[in-house]
């Protein structure tokens, strides 16, 4: 319960076209979430506006990003270790993703084109508080 399997597995199950979102993001929540560090913070990358951690459901997940990250960068191997941390899913999506303080959420597993998964920081998934779609009213803000 709560390990990288289970969320590839239900990331596999959603990409196939069955399976329960909410099912998925339970998983996540669940889950340890291998996130690797760079330059002392936590790796992200920028696209479409929102910032994502870039997190692995397993070291072989993380290993085959350094590989196609070395490749990139023309290396061809990976040439250097990679530390990471491991958190549970809901840890990132709670605390780590508000405590970004700009759009955030969490992609996991990018280097694999069959099994990799978005989680955007909309409602139901992150808090509302930082929810790109939550509307300014449910936010406790005065319009």
């Amino acid at each position: 319960m709560g390990d990288g399997v289970a969320l590839a597995d239900r990331i596999a199950e959603r990409r196939a076209g069955v399976g329960d979102p909410r099912a998925l993001v339970g998983e996540l929540r669940r889950a340890l979430v291998l996130v690797p560090y760079d330059g002392g913070g936590l790796w992200t990358a920028e696209f479409g506006g929102v910032r994502w951690v870039c997190g692995f459901t397993d070291e072989g997940a993380l290993a085959r990003f350094a590989a196609e990250l070395a490749v990139v960068e023309g290396a061809g191997a990976p040439s250097r270790t990679w530390e990471y941390a491991a958190f549970r899913g809901a840890r990132l999506l709670d605390e780590v993703i508000p405590a970004m303080g700009v759009p955030a959420g969490v992609a996991v597993n990018v280097a694999d084109p069959d099994g990799s998964m978005l989680f955007p920081p909309v409602v139901g998934i992150v808090p509302d508080a930082v929810a790109v779609d939550a509307d300014e009213a449910d936010r406790g803000q005065e319009r």
